[in-house]
């Protein structure tokens, strides 16, 4: 569908108060999601946190109770028809026929798009089985393949045509390194092309190396999302200072508002807040106190996942 230049400059997907329910228990809590075109935008939050339910109500595959919902500039599920077609996605795992072979059951994926030419069918499939690196294995009947070899097979199916959107949940699933690399790498591709990915995954590390934006849940609720950069700002950064005068030191740190400075093996630990670290450097050498070492220690995406979650690392969703 042509889009009108408002349509152009709306986010690639916006919800305002998106809310749902399954029975009594409230899954998705009145969500407001603003995911800016051309973001690769990480989707986060502890297991069962509400993102695969909240994916689910973007791609108009479940109504939610309130609220509203849109992708590229148009409202869902009213103008599923005409904008999913530029939406790609894969949700809790692809599902293929097991006794074909991969080039067929992505044969038959791109028969059933009313918008493909069946004359380039082949190439097409050609082309995105070779995207996620299953050219060797196109003949292999899909029972045979790996959980990771089916997680790239459903990547090449949202491939198949050329998207505005691709929505992936847990991409990486079941891949080896060398395999997630390559997703890493093919997710990198399509956004430098202008394709905007809405990434959910509990690999935080590979979510720190891939977005520009993040969004997190807790339970139900979206509890921060922005540039990564922002987010990463909400975490203080921390310090390690090597020192044989502990005692002495954390007295200069609390004059110059470092309240949570603690004692460690070989020194004091603690947040810089907004004392810069060459104050406090200075501030010891000042008061005759030896400082063998001073690291900034940067926080890490998982430091912020934990601070707003109160979630440790190894979860998903």
């Amino acid at each position: 569908m042509p889009e009108s230049q408002a349509s152009q400059d709306s986010p690639a997907i916006a919800s305002s108060a998106l809310t749902k329910h399954f029975g009594r228990q409230l899954v998705v809590d009145a969500i407001d999601l603003d995911v800016p075109r051309g973001a690769v935008y990480g989707f986060i939050g502890p297991n069962g946190s509400g993102k695969t339910t909240t994916i689910r109500m973007l791609l108009g595959l479940i109504r939610p109770d309130s609220g509203a919902c849109s992708l590229l500039g148009h409202d869902m599920p009213s103008a599923a028809t005409g904008v999913l077609p530029r939406v790609g996605a894969l949700v809790e795992g692809p599902a293929f026929h097991p006794y074909l072979s991969g080039q067929a059951n992505l044969l038959r994926v791109d028969a059933a798009d009313r918008r493909s030419d069946p004359e380039t069918a082949a190439s097409r499939v050609a082309s995105a089985l070779d995207r996620v690196g299953l050219t060797v294995a196109a003949a292999k009947k899909y029972r045979a393949y790996s959980l990771g070899m089916r997680q790239r097979l459903g990547i090449a199916a949202a491939l198949l045509q050329p998207r505005d959107l691709l929505v992936l949940d847990e991409p990486t699933n079941g891949l080896d390194p060398q395999g997630t690399r390559e997703v890493r790498h093919l997710v990198t591709e399509l956004a430098g092309d202008g394709t905007t990915v809405f990434v959910s995954s509990h690999l935080l590390a590979e979510v720190e190396q891939l977005c520009t934006h993040l969004g997190v849940m807790r339970a139900g609720r979206l509890v921060a999302q922005g540039p990564m950069s922002e987010l990463r700002a909400l975490t203080a950064t921390r310090f390690r200072m090597r020192t044989t005068d502990p005692v002495p030191a954390l007295a200069v740190l609390a004059t110059l508002g470092v309240s949570d400075g603690a004692p460690v093996d070989g020194g004091i630990v603690g947040s810089l807040g907004q004392v810069a670290p060459e104050w406090i450097v200075q501030a010891m050498v000042r008061a005759g106190i030896s400082v063998a070492e001073f690291i900034q220690v940067t926080p890490t995406l998982e430091d912020l996942f934990v601070q707003l979650t109160g979630e440790g690392f190894d979860v998903s969703g």
